[in-house]
């Protein structure tokens, strides 16, 4: 039995008490209830505080109230006990036959197994990544495209109607330098001081000019734009190749130079005065964002008519918004905490809820150890630790878990050894080898020629077999909850505890026959729940963009 058939088992004995006129409660009975783990086993299975909830509102103090209810849940044969603790609290304990039958509806469910449609009918652009098309993709990126990966993965999981958005800042200053060093680097000649000087600056000049041909032949006047556009071009495609290697795809590769070339600017500024929120001052233009808790009014338009980075902001979103998204996420660095009401008061000067309609996550800094030492970035000085580097470093599986495991907004020092060791104090490996010995023993099953058909789910009624089955049935509200919450850390940590409880039951119940042992029906009821929860994690590690290798 999961929690959700509990609490709505919970919800049809309210419902009888309230028909039979034994209980009113005042605004009505509610629709849906949570019912929890006890962090103590002793005190149940699941526990709920419903009569601390619903007591005062029906005339009844909360014990009073639960021992209503307690009367009416000891009627279900699922229930073999309800207990009432302190204040109100009702203790639940689920018979082992209804709790077996999760491993049942694991397997029925398979891949789709964890889903739910708690975000049914939400629109979310989630933008996770944006960079600059002039160089690799470094350890800030890295941090994201795993994080922003594996949100997606568990919001689709919830049901959302997703799209994965990579914001390419090809336009500004920073555009012209990237052409002028490289042009400078196919000629020989010193890289401008402001320019780029990265190690990758020489190998790109070359490439380019080998598969370009002509290029340095070009009057002196078109070659820095002309190279421009050629390591564009490239660099992209490098950051494309990468992110796809390291699991990471996108469905929308929005350049900011396209917001200007198709009028997006100046129809987004009509849409904003339409609204009121944009006057003139010092011959230029200003939105009032000061009206919605930013610090200071922004400029769009400067006194020389130029666009400022805010316009690109604000008409990025109102494109987000006009392209159908009901809630805009944008993933954004530590460095951007300025940028958080700045961009609410965007979306309050477009004329929507700032509360709803956009969510902005800061993830903060990110540093490496290998060795002892930490390994330092620095883009223009040609030190950068790439994403590219990293995964070889660490390898997609280790790094992607890792980077996932923790809260994206608390900084974070990885040890490359420890990472990468193979042993169970490594999460990763301990999740992942959880599900390896998993695929072990079912391949085991199959060679003596063990079928997984019909089996009773009242055997598995262990200490440690409830304990997993119990595990297995709160990952639909895992899933959900850190959908929610836009937290997927919720799915590592649950799967640790999920690999936890698998091996504790492994070590205390016994699955296949020994020797020349006949087959009963109690191996045939712990392979099912052996296959159930090799099912749960391998749906677990693939929100997350990891690998459930079958041997280790």
């Amino acid at each position: 039995m999961t929690p959700e058939q509990l609490a709505e088992k919970i919800l049809q004995a309210l419902a009888a008490l309230a028909d039979d006129g034994t209980i009113t409660v005042e605004g009505g009975l509610p629709r849906e209830l949570k019912v929890e783990r006890p962090k103590n086993p002793e005190h149940g299975d699941y526990a709920t505080n419903v009569a601390m909830q619903l007591g005062k509102r029906a005339g009844l103090n909360p014990r009073q109230f639960a021992e209503l209810l307690a009367v009416k849940l000891r009627d279900d044969e699922a229930i073999t006990a309800v207990e009432i603790a302190g204040p109100g609290f009702i203790n639940l304990r689920v018979a082992a036959d209804a709790q077996g039958k999760v491993a049942q509806s694991i397997l029925a469910a398979g891949v789709a197994y964890g889903t739910s449609d708690s975000l049914h009918g939400r629109t979310i652009n989630l933008e996770f990544i944006s960079a600059n098309p002039t160089g690799p993709l470094h350890l800030g990126h890295t941090r994201w495209a795993a994080v922003g990966d594996a949100l997606a993965r568990v919001l689709t999981a919830a049901g959302a109607s997703v799209k994965r958005e990579f914001y390419i800042n090809d336009r500004g200053n920073q555009m012209d330098k990237f052409g002028a060093s490289l042009r400078a680097a196919a000629h020989g000649q010193p890289i401008p001081e402001d320019g780029y000087h990265g190690e990758y600056i020489l190998d790109l000049a070359k490439r380019i000019v080998a598969e370009v041909p002509g290029i340095t032949e070009l009057p002196a006047d078109e070659q820095p734009v002309a190279f421009r556009e050629a390591g564009y071009e490239r660099q992209l495609k490098e950051q494309q190749d990468q992110l796809e290697h390291f699991r990471t795809k996108f469905d929308v590769w929005f350049s900011e130079r396209s917001l200007h070339e198709q009028d997006g600017v100046p129809h987004a500024i009509q849409k904003l005065r339409e609204q009121g929120h944009l006057y003139d001052a010092d011959d230029a233009l200003w939105m009032r964002t000061t009206d919605f808790s930013d610090d200071k009014d922004r400029v769009l338009i400067r006194t020389n008519g130029e666009p400022t980075y805010f316009a690109s902001d604000a008409a990025y979103y109102v494109n987000k918004r006009e392209r159908g998204f009901e809630t805009c996420i944008y993933l954004l660095g530590a460095d951007h905490h300025g940028y958080v009401n700045r961009l609410k008061a965007i979306a309050a000067c477009a004329g929507d809820d700032p509360e709803h309609n956009i969510e902005i996550l800061i993830g903060q800094l990110v540093k490496i150890l290998k060795g002892g030492q930490e390994m330092r970035l620095s883009k223009r000085a040609g030190t950068i630790v790439t994403l590219a580097e990293l995964v070889e470093e660490g390898g997609v599986d280790a790094l992607r878990y890792t980077l996932c495991r923790y809260p994206a907004d608390s900084p974070l020092t990885l040890d490359i050894e420890e990472m990468t060791k193979q042993a169970s104090e490594n999460p990763v490996f301990y999740v992942q080898y959880a599900h390896a010995r998993l695929a072990s023993i079912l391949r085991n099953a199959d060679d003596l020629g063990i079928k997984l058909d019909e089996f009773d789910p009242g055997l598995l009624d262990h200490e440690r077999e409830g304990d997993l089955l119990r595990a297995l049935a709160e990952f639909p509200r895992v899933v959900a909850t850190a959908a929610e919450l836009r937290e997927p850390h919720r799915i590592a940590r649950y799967l640790e505890d999920t690999a936890s409880a698998f091996h504790k039951f492994y070590d205390s119940c016994r699955v296949l026959p020994r020797g020349d042992e006949e087959v009963e029906p109690v191996h045939k009821a712990r392979l099912t729940l052996v296959s159930a929860t090799r099912t749960v994690l391998a749906n677990g590690l693939d929100l997350l963009g990891v690998s459930a290798p079958e041997r280790m």
